[in-house]
């Protein structure tokens, strides 16, 4: 058991560090476009400062207060569709 214990611990690597941006953008319920814009340019940031990820609240891209608006399907076809424009640009 020993044996195998050294041979395991010789072959494990440290994990890498990676730099995380927390965001917390001024976001307006229901404004997809300017939204959206604000997101991509946090993205643009935090690469430029060398994060490796870039994490923002749940309802980033729709904002908050929403309310009945989430009961359309609307609302979640331009947040899929802003979702799917993040995922296809170049940031």
């Amino acid at each position: 058991p020993e044996a195998k214990k050294a041979r395991l611990g010789s072959s494990v690597k440290a994990p890498k560090l990676v730099k995380v941006a927390s965001c917390n953008l001024n976001q307006w319920a229901m404004d997809f476009k300017g939204n959206l814009q604000r997101i991509k340019e946090s993205i643009k940031e935090a690469k430029a400062q060398g994060c490796s990820f870039r994490t923002g609240p749940e309802l980033e891209i729709t904002g908050y207060t929403c309310e009945d608006w989430f009961l359309e399907n609307d609302t979640f076809l331009h947040a899929w569709s802003s979702m799917a424009d993040i995922l296809r640009s170049d940031v």
